[in-house]
C-alpha cells in the first residue's frame, strides 16, 4: 500500500495534460497545472423528494460545505485561466448538490486534514478522491461514488499485457504503488520463470511518465486508473489503455460518522447514476471505466 493508504496517495496529486499533440510537463511540487478539455457541463434539476431530506441545518444555509485538496486532474484541480477547481469530482458534486437544491462550496484544504475537520464541523463531507477503506470508516461514513484501481497503457497498435509484460519498459511515477510494490514483483515473477525482467523507468511526476510513453521512450505505462484514463483521453491518437483496470477499490465521499447526510447524498448520486446523468459527467471526463452503477454507503473491501 502507499504511504497513505490510499489511491490518491500511489500518485501523489500528479496532474496529466496535453499540450500541442505531446503530454506537457506540470510540477506536482509547485501545483503547477494545466488546462484539461473544454468539458460540457450537464444539466441538472432540483428533486424535491430527495431535497426536502436534507438535515436542516444545511437545508437553511443553501449549501455543501466541501472540503478539497487539489490539484488532482482529472478528478479535481484548479483551472489556470479561470481559478475555479474544476474536474468530474467537482463536476459530479455540483450536479448531486443541485438535486438536493443546494450550492457546493469548495475549501481548500490539506488533504490529511479533511476528515478532521468533518469531524470538528468544519466541513459537512470531504471530496478528494477518497479510498473507502476500513480503517477510514472507523472515523467517517462514505458515501461511495466511483471505483478505481490500476490501469497500463501502451502505444497505439503496440499490445503490451501487464501480467507478461517481461523485457518490456514500463514507466511508473517513482514512490507510487506501481513504482514500490506492482512492476517489482511482477519482475520477480519474470526472474524466477528465466524470463528478463520488466525494465521499470521511475520518473518524479506522472505527466512525465505519460510523456514518455506518447514519446515511445517506453513500451507501457502503469498509474491510477483515472490518471491513466485521462492521459487516453488526452492523447488518444498515440496511446490507449493496456487490459483492464485491476485492484479496484471504491472512491468514497467522507460524512461525519452516523450524519443523516450520508443517506441523502447517497440517494442524490443514485438518482444521477439511474437517469445517466452521472454516467455522462464521467463520459465528459473520460473515466468512464470506473463508473459504477449502484452507490452505497461504507463499501470498503479491505
Amino acid at each position: 500500500m502507499s504511504v497513505r493508504n490510499s489511491l490518491r496517495g500511489r500518485v501523489l496529486r500528479a496532474a496529466v495534460v496535453v499540450a500541442g499533440g505531446a503530454l506537457a510537463l506540470t510540477a506536482c511540487t509547485s501545483n503547477s497545472e494545466s488546462s484539461g478539455p473544454e468539458v460540457a457541463k450537464v444539466d441538472v434539476a432540483k428533486v424535491d423528494t430527495i431535497a426536502a431530506k436534507v438535515p436542516a441545518d444545511i437545508k437553511s444555509s443553501g449549501k455543501l460545505i466541501v472540503g478539497v485538496n487539489v490539484p488532482y486532474q482529472p478528478n479535481e484541480y484548479r483551472d489556470p485561466s479561470s481559478g475555479k477547481i474544476v474536474g468530474f469530482d467537482v463536476d459530479l458534486m455540483d450536479a448531486v448538490a443541485k438535486v438536493l437544491g443546494l450550492s457546493a462550496d469548495y475549501k481548500e484544504a490539506d488533504f490529511e486534514k479533511i476528515i478532521p475537520s468533518i469531524e470538528a464541523g468544519t466541513f459537512n463531507l470531504g471530496m478528494s478522491s477518497f479510498t473507502d477503506n476500513k480503517e477510514r470508516e472507523a472515523t467517517a461514513d462514505f458515501v461511495d461514488y466511483f471505483s478505481a484501481g490500476s490501469q497500463w497503457a501502451q502505444q497505439k497498435g503496440k499490445p503490451v499485457d501487464p501480467n507478461n509484460a517481461c523485457g518490456k519498459r514500463v514507466a511508473v511515477q517513482r514512490t507510487t504503488v506501481q513504482d514500490t510494490d506492482e512492476i517489482p514483483a511482477k519482475s520477480k515473477a519474470c526472474t524466477d520463470a528465466g524470463k528478463p525482467e520488466i525494465q521499470k523507468v521511475a520518473y518524479d511526476e506522472q505527466s512525465a511518465a505519460a510523456n514518455a510513453l506518447v514519446q515511445g521512450q517506453v513500451d507501457a505505462m502503469s498509474a491510477d486508473s483515472p490518471v491513466t484514463a485521462y492521459a487516453i483521453k488526452q492523447a488518444s491518437d498515440k496511446i490507449e489503455a493496456a487490459g483492464k483496470i485491476f485492484d479496484s477499490a471504491p472512491y468514497g465521499w467522507p460524512v461525519k460518522k452516523s450524519s443523516p447526510l450520508a443517506p441523502v447524498l447517497q440517494e442524490a448520486v443514485q438518482y444521477l447514476m439511474d437517469n445517466g446523468q452521472y454516467k455522462k459527467i464521467a463520459e465528459n471526463w473520460g473515466v468512464q471505466e470506473g463508473a459504477i452503477t449502484k452507490s452505497g454507503i461504507n463499501g470498503a473491501t479491505s
